[in-house]
Parts: structure tokens; sequence; C-alpha cells
């Protein structure tokens, strides 16, 4: 109705209020950006949930009006919040028009209620796991200190009881790049479908990576040996979301992760006092481009400086990135993570940039080579079949102490070793 450019929000309806403590999080981590944003109101007010949802139906180009609730944990809104919401959407919605809904929960809080509720209202479901039982109840413990793996695990399986396949969100710190495949395999057999790994890149004060954030040698390992598992093993059964998005993009597509575009911006976040930010990874008072009770979502996309935050991505791009031969695949990456420096000094590198130029080398050949197979009508075994084949003729000969094949340097058992094939 509104704007012809495809765009999406992602509404806080709690901000960042969470009923866990994750060592990782961005968001609650970061205590003054808490403080400022939970001082204010503790849930989005019925009536502000009324005027977001007109807005953005409003700003929308239709037919489908993708509304994604994140958090902090979005279920502490409460039920009767997204019953309200859904109602709101049926009032607001033209003829002919849909709304899709996403909600990315630790699912703790998700009983049967509301399993049924999410279901029968068409929601898709993003789920916070962390891999194995102790890696997620280390790194993702309640306010008590306690674990949340058990929980979390449970609201999978209310969910795929009411016909909802979570998509599973694996965050890949220091400690998980250690066991890619106990980390893929506990993934993997919840048999959800779907797998999306997030890299977590954090600073300290002075500019250095905390101890959790995973290096970019490390971050391309891991990925090098989830996709020989994947792809030997699980495919036609599982999806990985950057390899989806990989094939996506060299198949002739546009990628839908902000961070592998050219420019981003297009993707606003609206907290729960009405406040309207650039980006998910920039809400702080530089970034705060407006909010819903004084301009439109058009008016807030079309702004000077938000359509400078969105060109900075492709604009500040190293000259490294510009002449590497993966650009299209990653176009920089996302700008929160590009505070290295590029080998001639110049600013704006990705930190991972090194893993992720191992890993995109030594994904090109199996991802294409899948898409291609499956173009010819080849069934997931048989292509399973023809790369394991391969992988045994490239791992012919290596041992556990010789040179990785993938070209990092690193003894093979310290970086792609298959395991069994």
């Amino acid at each position: 109705m509104g704007n012809s450019a495809p765009f999406a929000v992602m509404a806080k309806p709690v901000g960042p209020r969470c009923n866990l403590r994750c060592a990782y999080c961005y968001y609650t981590g970061d205590e003054q950006r808490s403080n400022q944003l939970g001082a204010r109101t503790s849930r989005m007010p019925d009536s502000l949930l009324d005027l977001y949802i007109r807005k953005y139906i409003e700003a929308s180009p239709g037919p489908v009006v993708p509304f994604t609730w994140h958090g902090g944990e979005p279920a502490l809104a409460g039920l009767d919040f997204y019953r309200l919401a859904v109602d709101l959407q049926k009032r607001y919605l033209p003829p002919g028009w849909t709304c899709w809904n996403n909600i990315q929960t630790n699912g703790t809080l998700l009983d049967d209620e509301w399993c049924a509720f999410l279901a029968g209202a068409h929601f898709d479901v993003g789920l916070s796991l962390d891999g194995t039982v102790e890696l997620h109840d280390r790194q993702r413990p309640d306010q008590g200190g306690k674990g949340s793996y058990a929980r979390s695990a449970q609201a999978v399986s209310r969910l795929q009881a009411q016909g909802i396949q979570p998509d599973l969100l694996c965050t890949v710190t220091a400690d998980t790049a250690k066991n890619p495949l106990g980390v893929y395999r506990a993934l993997a057999e919840l048999n959800t479908g779907w797998i999306q790994f997030i890299p977590i890149v954090r600073r300290t004060p002075d500019g250095q990576l905390t101890q959790d954030s995973v290096s970019g040698a490390d971050y391309g390992r891991f990925l090098c040996t989830v996709l020989d598992e994947w792809s030997l093993h699980d495919l036609g059964k599982l999806d990985i979301q950057l390899f989806a998005e990989m094939s996506l993009v060299w198949s002739g597509g546009t990628a839908s992760l902000c961070w592998m575009a050219p420019s981003c911006g297009r993707v606003l976040i609206v907290e729960q006092d009405g406040g309207v930010y650039s980006c998910d990874h920039f809400v702080n008072p530089e970034h705060r481009i407006g909010d819903l009770a004084s301009a439109s979502l058009d008016q807030l996309l079309a702004l000077p400086e938000q359509r400078r935050f969105g060109n900075d991505k492709r604009d500040h791009l190293p000259g490294q990135c510009r002449s590497c031969p993966h650009l299209a695949v990653c176009n920089g990456g996302c700008p929160k993570d590009r505070f290295a420096q590029a080998a001639n000094g110049e600013p704006g590198l990705n930190v991972l940039c090194d893993g992720l130029r191992q890993f995109y080398a030594y994904a090109e050949r199996p991802l294409k080579q899948i898409m291609r197979l499956r173009r010819q009508g080849q069934t997931p075994a048989a292509i399973m079949a023809e790369l394991r084949s391969e992988a045994l003729a490239r791992w012919k000969g290596v041992g556990r102490n010789d040179p990785c094949p993938c070209g990092s340097g690193r003894k093979a058992k310290h970086c792609c070793w298959p395991g069994p094939l």
C-alpha cells in the first residue's frame, strides 16, 4: 500500500526483558541500554500495538506482511498480547492480503496452550538451542543459574505435537566451535528440518574480542565440518540456512539475509515504547531514527540517515572485499562485525573474514554440485552417494595428523576431519 520496495520490521514487545541470562547476549547484556529501554514500559501497550500493526500494514507493499516478534523473550508479553495482535492484523489487512507471523523464542515458557495458539494462528517459530545439553546449559542459564536445555527441548516436542517444526537457532561461540559434529548432530536429531548458525562476535570496551567470541578461523572450520556432515548424511532431511542462502545466490536469486546483501537498512526495529531503530544490532541513541507516534514507517525508511546507514555497508567496503571471489555470497558481512583491518591497513574488514573465505572456497564445489544434481532430478540418496564417493577420494591417504585438505594449514584432526564416511 505504501512502500514499493520490500522491507521488514522486527518488533520487541517487551524490549530487553528476558527470563534467561545468556552469557553472550548482545541485547540484555548491555546494562545501560537495558536500563534505558526497560525503564520506560515493561510491555508494549495495547494502543501502541494497534498503532504499530496499522502503520506497518499501511506501509507494506503486500500482499504478505511479515511480522517478526523478538526480544528479549517475546513470550513474556503473554498470550493475550498475541491474540490481540492477530485480531488487529485481521482488522487492518486489505482484502486478499495475509500476515506471516514469526516468533523468536527460547521456548522455556511455551506450554501446551501456547503451542496450540501458535499452531492455530499459523505462527512460524524460531527457537534458540545451543546444540548439546552441556553446552546449552552452560551458555543459556536462567536467572537462578539453572540450565534451560530441558525446557527448551520440551518446547520443541510440544510444538512438533501441534504440527510446528521450529527453526533451530544455534549460536557459535568459542566453545561451540570446538565440537562441530557433536553440536550439529544434537540439533539434527531433533528432526525440525531447519538450523541457523549465528556466530557470536562481541568486543570488550577496549575493542578486543571477548573470550566467548568465535574466531574467524574456528568459525570457518566449524562450518566446513558441518557442511561435510550435512551433505554426506542429512541431505533432504534438513536444511542449513547459510547453505541455502549461498545456493540461492549462486542460482541467480537474491539472498534474504540482510548481512549477505550489498546494502542493508531495510529491517527496522520497533521497541516496546514505540521507538524505531536502524537495526537490531544498533539499538542505541545514535541509531534511534524516530517513533511510531510521530512518523510513518515509509517516512522513517526514507530518512537520509537511515539510507546512509544502509548504504554505508556497500560504500565503506574495503578493496580487499571488492576484489574477493566470494563477494556475491558475503558482501562484507554484517556491519557490526566489520572492525578488523584489511591486509593493506584499510578499515572495515569483517573480523571473521579469514574463516569465511576458507569456508566459501571449501563449500562452493559441493553446494553447486548439489544444485546441479537436484536440477537433474537426482534423489537426496543418490546425491549423497556421489558426494560420499568424492569425499572418500579427497580424504584417501589423509591421516588425522596430516594437513587438512581444505587448505587451512592445520592438522586434519584439528580442522575438518569428517569421522567415518
